[in-house]
């Protein structure tokens, strides 16, 4: 009795659940829920029902979080770099087939053979449900979603010769964070002028280094989506024991929180590097949070989304983590090596480095107002050292020197 009891009370919850969700759907309009949505290995089956709205669905994954989803699901990650690698094991941990993308036969052997990778984070075994190609026809045609892993710089051309096997209506979660140095957009700009604005996009954030993604480390990340419908169903698929997965309409204050802590990860590795102590680092970072929000809300973010996960959580975790590529990047530049000494010994991209260049650039172009280096100094001053136009030191004292206002001038109380 006590378990039909409970068994009862659970699913009048999710009724009443389901019944709140589908009430908001008038409201939001670019919601796509017509079959179409999944693939096309699926457009001639009813569309599989939201694992948010399936009661029985909520009911088994409350008995565990690492179940299955209830209908056939193929996930594709396009890109074999760490992050790939780690969103790869969360999806495929959880009993999805996964199929890793990758540039080169021996990588795909060394994964399918002893499941892992050849060189990025070799110690680490992979699930047996991770498989890789470098077949594109096979790795992609029958997706029922999509991960894109590979380094913003490279995703146009990367998507230029992939985009006629990706399937109409199969959406993309893009894990990507920076600002394209060509054309000054985030990813959601690139990848709808790639993949075309008839899909439904999906973005990933969050303090999430893959490392201990992959050795099962509690990590909570957000999932951004002008479709909250693809949004929790992705939190669904990825969330589990070790892996929280939040949700948010928020794109763009995602995207910004994205770009923006790899340069401020950029000028805490250089504050380290010149051995400027802890006062030194905290205010930095902080103030370089401030320069993200005022950049943020300017650009149409919610200050909830730059104060949360994607924002302020992931410039924390990447200015004071160890695993931080962009805050090693910043402290050996605070050593006094050159940025073509760094970039030419470093194996893996640095996404702050391109990034900080195309940032001014595009506060230049989007941002009005005088005297915009006054409004972003630390961003601005982090792309003068990359450049080469200013030493580290400098660019302390600039900020020490600077005039002194109110901490948050543009607040109107």
């Amino acid at each position: 009795m006590n378990a039909l009891f409970f068994g009862l009370t659970i699913l009048l919850s999710n009724i009443c659940a389901v019944t709140e969700a589908f009430s908001l759907i008038p409201s939001r309009p670019h919601v796509k829920i017509e079959p179409s949505f999944y693939p096309h290995a699926f457009q001639n089956r009813p569309r599989p029902p939201s694992l948010r709205s399936t009661t029985n669905t909520l009911i088994s994954m409350k008995a565990s979080n690492n179940s299955p989803p209830p209908y056939p699901v193929r996930v594709t990650v396009m890109g074999g770099g760490n992050f790939g690698l780690a969103l790869a094991s969360v999806v495929a941990k959880k009993g999805v087939p996964t199929t890793l993308l990758v540039r080169s036969e021996d990588v795909a052997d060394a994964i399918n053979e002893k499941h892992r990778h050849p060189r990025y984070m070799s110690d680490i075994i992979l699930p047996r449900t991770v498989r890789a190609t470098t077949n594109t026809t096979t790795a992609l045609s029958d997706a029922t979603y999509i991960i894109h892993a590979v380094p913003v710089q490279y995703t146009r051309s990367f998507l230029e010769t992939v985009k006629d096997e990706i399937p109409a209506n199969v959406p993309i979660l893009s894990a990507s964070k920076g600002i394209e140095t060509s054309s000054l957009g985030f990813m959601a700009d690139i990848l709808k002028e790639c993949l075309g604005e008839d899909r439904s996009y999906a973005f990933l954030s969050g303090p999430s280094f893959a490392r201990e993604i992959c050795e099962g480390v509690a990590t909570a990340v957000v999932i951004a989506s002008e479709d909250l419908m693809l949004a929790d169903d992705l939190a669904d698929l990825m969330a589990g024991e070790d892996f929280a997965v939040f949700t948010s309409r928020d794109v763009i204050g995602v995207e910004v929180g994205g770009a923006v802590k790899n340069v401020i990860a950029i000028a805490a590795g250089m504050c380290e590097g010149l051995g400027l102590g802890t006062n030194a680092l905290s205010g930095l970072v902080t103030r370089g949070c401030g320069e993200m929000r005022r950049l943020g809300i300017y650009l149409g973010a919610r200050p909830s989304t730059i104060s949360g996960l994607s924002g302020v959580g992931d410039t924390f975790g990447t200015c004071f983590g160890p695993l931080s590529r962009n805050r090693r990047f910043g402290y050996r530049l605070g050593k006094g090596e050159t940025t073509e000494e760094i970039r030419g010994s470093m194996t893996e991209v640095a996404e702050g480095v391109d990034t900080s260049i195309a940032l001014v650039k595009m506060i230049k172009q989007r941002c009005n107002g005088y005297r915009l280096d006054l409004k972003y100094p630390i961003l601005f001053g982090v792309a003068e050292i990359i450049e080469g136009n200013m030493k580290p030191l400098e660019g302390l004292q600039g900020l020490m020197n600077f005039p002194t206002r109110m901490e948050n001038y543009d607040e109107k109380f």
